[in-house]
């Protein structure tokens, strides 16, 4: 498998945003439990955060990103990238 990043901003209000955050969180633990050695997390200067996740092809995380909760509610606005690893 390999690994992808959806690097993302927020693009609507705070309070808006948290409202989503615990089905966000949910929908990565399911990636997790299915194998995606997915992580989650936000900038320390706030606005924006990163999914970091494994997938077979680019199609399959682009399905992924689809399900997210925060793209589903149009919260955020992001980049998918596939990212090579050169040094574990």
């Amino acid at each position: 498998m390999s690994w992808f990043v959806k690097i993302e901003k927020g693009i609507v209000c705070k309070s808006t945003f948290d409202q989503f955050i615990p089905a966000h969180k949910a929908y990565v633990q399911t990636l997790i439990d299915k194998g995606h050695c997915a992580k989650t997390g936000y900038w320390a200067e706030l606005g924006g955060g990163m999914l970091l996740f494994q997938a077979a092809s680019l199609d399959e995380a682009k399905a992924i990103v689809a399900q997210d909760p925060l793209i589903q509610n149009s919260c955020v606005a992001y980049e998918l990238h596939e990212w090579k690893i050169v040094v574990e």
